[in-house]
C-alpha cells in the first residue's frame, strides 16, 4: 500500500483541469499590476491637479495686484488694470513653464485656467502615456479695514 501511494503521489495530473491554476494565476497577476497601476496613476494625478490648482490660483493673485489706478482716482473703485493683469499672469505662468487663459469678464475678478498633462508610469504598459489635468483659480478684489468691501 505504502508503494502505491508513492507512485500515485509522483503521477502528474491528468483531466480538464490541468493547468488551471497556473491561467488564474498568470490573469490575476495582471490584473493586480494593472490595477495598482490605475491607483497609483490616478494618485499622482490627483496630486498634479492639486498643483496646477494652487498654480493657478497664484497666477490669479498676481494678476488681481494690477490695480487700474487711474479708475481708483476717478472715482470708479477698485479694478483690475485687464491688459498689466493678463501680463502678470502669462509672466507668473511662464516661470512655471506653464500656458493658462485668463478671464477678467466679471469686474474685479481675475479667473484663471491652466490645461496640463500627467505622464503616467504604470499605465503606460496599456498605452495609456498621459491623463488630462486642468487647474483654476480665482482671485476677487477686496479692500476693507474691518469688513471686505468688493465695491
Amino acid at each position: 500500500m505504502r508503494g502505491e501511494l508513492m507512485a500515485r503521489r509522483g503521477k502528474a495530473p491528468t483531466g480538464p483541469d490541468t493547468g488551471a491554476v497556473s491561467t488564474f494565476v498568470a490573469v490575476s497577476a495582471a490584473a493586480l499590476v494593472i490595477l495598482v497601476g490605475i491607483v497609483l496613476d490616478l494618485g499622482g494625478r490627483l496630486r498634479v491637479i492639486e498643483q496646477t490648482d494652487a498654480l493657478a490660483q497664484e497666477a490669479a493673485r498676481a494678476g488681481g495686484q494690477q490695480l487700474d489706478e487711474a479708475a481708483l482716482r476717478d472715482g470708479r473703485g477698485y479694478l483690475v488694470d485687464e491688459p498689466r493683469a493678463r501680463e502678470a499672469v502669462q509672466a507668473y505662468l511662464a516661470g512655471h513653464h506653464l500656458t493658462g487663459e485668463v478671464d477678467l469678464h466679471t469686474p474685479g475678478v481675475v479667473s484663471v485656467t491652466i490645461d496640463a498633462h500627467y505622464d503616467t508610469s504604470l499605465l503606460r504598459l496599456i498605452r495609456i502615456n498621459t491623463l488630462p489635468v486642468r487647474g483654476t483659480g480665482k482671485a476677487v478684489l477686496v479692500h476693507g479695514v474691518t469688513n471686505e468691501e468688493t465695491g
